[in-house]
């Protein structure tokens, strides 16, 4: 049994198949993300799933795609995870998201750009062979442009800061709990910050229409833009694939604000792993 993973912060998506190709099962965990919660809790949330526990022993291969596997270090925490929970595969793969990102929209030989807009954001320019990255990610503080976390931090601050429009503020508290004290203990007290901070993005999402929310969403595109894919300088020579939520429920907004910017947009999808299981037994098996 072949195990498929595309873990962010947020989500664990998990798609067991057989040497064939074949579906088994798909199950879903928790965020895996070495960065934000280390070994113990990886082995502690992949123990929750009885059906990922059930067949654990039969699993032969593991190819782990996730947020947090930037550095040797991490992918290596992520490795010893893996190995310790799925006793018997023989052949263990943990590398960052952004490979699973590739994979799932770019065939081998083809050339693009490949962004994630998820809980967190990233991006690569993709040769054909090779993964080129020449932002190396700091995080949700201080990068992650037009994520998920960024665009719910805009909105939560517009509401503490009386700019949110009234219908808009009335709307939200209707939704979430604004309490101070509750927000501030999901940002510094609680794990994953980051994804606390993208549960609000549904809000941006569902509101995408209202002035207010449109400029929100603008402002992060075009500092994702900017920031990220004009880093590369033949950005408008191939094509810009896009993997995760945000990406592909604000697809329209995306395109539009790309084409400003002189730039095409390739392929959005909303989720990696049905990709990668053609990746995996095409060029892995």
């Amino acid at each position: 049994m072949i195990l498929l993973a595309d873990s962010g912060a947020t989500k664990a998506d998990w798609i067991a198949i057989d040497e064939n190709g074949k579906r088994l099962f798909s199950s879903q965990t928790k965020g895996l993300s070495p960065e934000a919660i280390g070994k113990e809790e990886m082995i502690k949330r992949l123990g929750e799933r009885f059906d990922i526990v059930q067949n654990r022993d039969k699993v032969t291969k593991v190819f782990f795609y996730g947020a947090g596997c930037g550095t040797d270090a991490m992918k290596a925490i992520a490795h010893s995870a893996l190995k310790e929970f799925f006793l018997n595969a023989v052949e263990i793969i943990a590398e960052e998201d952004t490979y699973g990102a590739v994979y799932a929209t770019t065939p081998p030989g083809t050339q693009a750009i490949v962004c994630i807009l998820g809980t967190g954001s990233n991006c690569s320019y993709y040769d054909g062979e090779t993964l080129h990255q020449k932002v190396l990610s700091l995080g949700y503080l201080l990068m992650d442009d037009c994520s998920g976390n960024k665009l719910g931090a805009d909105l939560i601050r517009a509401y503490y800061f009386r700019s949110l429009p009234k219908e808009l503020s009335e709307k939200l508290e209707t939704e979430y709990n604004l309490e101070a004290d509750e927000i501030k203990m999901n940002l510094y007290k609680k794990p994953n910050p980051n994804a606390y901070l993208a549960t609000f993005a549904k809000f941006i999402i569902q509101n995408k229409d209202h002035e207010f929310i449109q400029k929100i969403i603008q402002k992060q595109m075009q500092a994702f833009i900017d920031y990220y894919i004009k880093q590369y300088e033949n950005c408008r020579e191939v094509p810009i694939n896009f993997n995760g939520s945000i990406g592909f429920y604000l697809k329209d907004e995306l395109e539009k604000k790309l084409s400003e910017n002189g730039l095409k947009l390739g392929i959005a999808l909303r989720r990696p792993i049905d990709g990668l299981i053609d990746y995996v037994y095409k060029y892995k098996l």
